[in-house]
């Protein structure tokens, strides 16, 4: 019975391949060994890469890149085309980090070793994005879990720009005001909320002690926020969607950071900086991105980044969290509503 010929394997190269690829070696070329690796990614590579020792670099958009910062660098988020990113006219890049996992939240612990290690892990991955020439303010809310993820940020992008080999400069760490976690009033006058749930544990166990009078209002808002918490629901989106009379409003800490970054942006003048690095607490951070995107995106993760992108001029911004992306109209520093008039 004769064999159908279509059934033969062919293990030699198609003439009309054999042809091409002596037209594009020359006469006389031997053919190099087929490591497996397709036509097209073999021509890729030739013409984008450039041998240097035991390692190659690809050259793309004026800066050389090796195979272990493509690594590092890789991500969800979608890049402007080249031609666009160039009219965006990007003056200034934000940053901003929740803390890393902390001790706990009763009273104002730092951070784990986990979230030590988190927080250096997302400076060293942050410094990559950077050039050379680049100047990054550091700043963080007035925690020891705030301050030392800062510290570790600092840690490193320090260890980053080393091995990247990007000659950028870092300042120290700086706490400011306006990176505070959302405050609870209190008789004693506006607190953090962990600092607020210190003089409720110390009120309420008083009260249940003595049982004598009605617990103060805002001692009874604070236990319905920390019960939620306790029965596994989410207190932050009850404080997002619920108005609460003796907590800050979220508009007011999306007002409160931006007042912060309007101030650092205009800090010298003669030589702003050209990246910030805020590190503070997920409450205000899940705030701005409620704000930004029009909807609730959850809690942001330990050391999760919301990334500002700045354009020139001050009006305008673009919002980045959780691989989407908006244009927002930045609240101008100078205009604030008077709601009690």
């Amino acid at each position: 019975m004769a064999r159908d010929p279509r059934s033969v394997d062919r293990y030699e190269t198609p003439d009309y391949l054999s042809r091409y690829r002596s037209r594009r070696q020359g006469p006389g070329a031997e053919a190099p060994a087929d490591d497996g690796t397709p036509l097209y990614l073999r021509r890729f590579r030739e013409r984008t890469t450039e041998s240097s020792g035991t390692e190659t670099s690809v050259v793309h958009d004026g800066e050389r890149f090796t195979p272990a910062l493509a690594e590092a660098s890789r991500g969800k988020e979608i890049a402007a085309p080249i031609e666009r990113k160039a009219s965006e006219k990007i003056v200034c890049e934000i940053s901003i980090i929740r803390h890393g996992i902390t001790q706990g939240y009763s009273t104002d612990s730092g951070l784990t070793p986990m979230g030590a290690w988190q927080a250096h892990r997302r400076g060293h991955e942050l410094a990559r994005r950077w050039s050379d020439g680049d100047r990054v303010l550091l700043v963080c809310a007035d925690t020891n879990r705030a301050r030392q993820t800062a510290d570790q940020l600092f840690r490193g992008a320090k260890d980053g720009l080393s091995m990247w080999g990007i000659d950028a400069e870092i300042t120290d760490k700086e706490p400011i005001a306006e990176l505070r976690n959302f405050g609870v009033w209190t008789p004693d006058g506006l607190r953090d909320v962990t600092s607020a749930f210190r003089q409720y544990q110390a009120t309420n166990e008083t009260l249940e002690r003595l049982a004598v009078g009605d617990r103060p209002r805002w001692l009874v808002e604070i236990d319905r926020f920390y019960r939620t918490q306790l029965g596994g629901a989410d207190p932050i989106q009850e404080w997002l969607t619920i108005p609460m009379m003796y907590f800050e409003p979220p508009a007011m800490c999306v007002r409160r950071f931006w007042r912060g970054f309007h101030r650092l942006m205009t800090l010298e003048p003669e030589q702003p900086y050209d990246r910030i690095l805020a590190a503070t607490h997920s409450g205000p951070m899940r705030a701005f991105a409620t704000w930004a995107h029009g909807y609730d995106p959850g809690e942001p993760l330990n050391t999760e980044e919301i990334r500002v992108k700045m354009r020139e001029g001050g009006r305008t911004a673009f919002v980045s969290y959780r691989n989407r992306v908006t244009e927002v109209n930045v609240p101008p520093p100078d205009e604030f509503p008077n709601w009690e008039a």
